[in-house]
């Protein structure tokens, strides 16, 4: 059963959505680093939506349309904000040693409170989950566990959509840094207003 959940937690991982979108689009903007950074956020708000889906949270969002809209639209607010920010930086080339904290600090925090106020993971846990759980055992327990397990494979893949993204840039910018910065700047605010419109247009499953 470990080793079913361990083949489908991959499947669906290395499948590009919404997280990955997310994911390279930093990258893209900002440097390797910090895309590493919010792969860390991602999977810590993640993990928190799995820890929700075991302690039965997801079922609050399956049932309830109020509670799924405002997580929802407070989802897209931040991801719109993300891209005005990403707007609103200047166009050029980041000096070495720009992405020191307290700054990855801050690029953690916006992925992980763009995972934490995605509803549909929950939900995605709440469906996925129970696939692969032992009636006999403490479903909650299992649930969690297996949650750790999906959000661990998940940075894992995460991780090397960076580097591929990371790899990108840095042969770009090697050709022209200036033009390479302004385009990663557009490209990851139309990402980041892309997914916002996305999340808030997207109904409750």
């Amino acid at each position: 059963m470990l080793g079913a959940f361990v083949f489908a937690s991959l499947v669906l991982a290395v499948t590009p959505g919404p997280g990955v979108l997310y994911i390279v689009a930093r990258t893209a903007a900002q440097g390797r680093r910090a895309g590493l950074a919010s792969v860390a956020g991602v999977a810590a708000g993640n993990l928190g939506n799995a820890l929700a889906a075991s302690l039965g949270l997801a079922a609050l969002f399956a049932v309830s349309a109020a509670a799924f809209g405002i997580v929802k639209w407070a989802g897209a607010a931040y991801l719109v904000w993300l891209g005005v920010q990403a707007l609103r930086r200047p166009a050029t080339a980041e000096p070495r040693g720009a992405f020191e904290a307290p700054r990855l600090g801050r690029i953690w925090r916006d992925g992980f409170v763009v995972a934490l106020l995605n509803p549909k993971t929950a939900l995605f846990f709440a469906a996925f989950l129970p696939q692969f759980i032992d009636p006999s055992a403490g479903a909650a327990q299992q649930a969690a566990a297996l949650g750790a397990v999906f959000v661990l494979i998940a940075a894992i893949t995460d991780s090397g959509y960076v580097l591929l993204a990371g790899a990108a840039a840095r042969r770009l910018g090697g050709r022209n840094a200036q033009r390479s910065a302004r385009l990663g700047r557009w490209a990851a605010a139309a990402t980041f207003i892309g997914l916002g419109v996305y999340t808030a247009t997207s109904r409750q499953p």
